[in-house]
């Protein structure tokens, strides 16, 4: 094997061990606001977003959702993607059957953004669901990563 290929491999290799400087940092904070974060009925930050209360960078918006850049990106590109009516909807452990369209809706735009975002090598999708899945927002919403090599197991 030559001395090319050898550093091309460990190059690959060492992008799916290394973690960026500041990663642990804002992994435990968010930990630590999910543990804190309690489902209620009264708004969320994304319901000011919505209502424009917030400032946000939208990227994306129709009659049904909003997709807007994270403010702490885990990724280069790291948008949300959030329905505009909760309706019940704080979590994916809470969807009914007449969340169905919503929950499709959600992920369809996700596939949308990431084209508009030029992340045809890939991206990732995650939705957070209580407090050991690190939610802190309880609003359903979608994590589109992308823009960089993603690592498994991812958490």
């Amino acid at each position: 094997m030559s001395d090319d290929t050898k550093k091309s491999r460990l190059s690959v290799l060492s992008s799916h061990l290394t973690n960026w400087p500041w990663e642990s940092a804002v992994m435990a904070s968010e930990k630590e606001a999910a543990l804190a974060a309690a489902p209620s009925n009264s708004p969320t930050i994304f319901d000011k977003i919505i209502k424009k209360e917030i400032p946000a960078t939208v990227v994306y918006e129709d009659d049904k959702v909003l997709a807007f850049r994270d403010i702490a990106p885990q990724a280069p590109t790291h948008i949300l993607i959030i329905p505009k009516k909760r309706d019940g909807l704080t979590g994916l452990s809470k969807a009914e059957e007449r969340h169905t369209e919503i929950l499709g809706h959600l992920l369809y735009t996700a596939k949308l953004v990431a084209k508009q975002e030029g992340l045809d090598d890939g991206f990732r999708i995650v939705i957070n669901d209580g407090p050991q899945g690190c939610q802190s927002v309880y609003h359903i919403h979608v994590h589109l990563l992308g823009g960089r090599q993603m690592n498994w197991p991812p958490g």
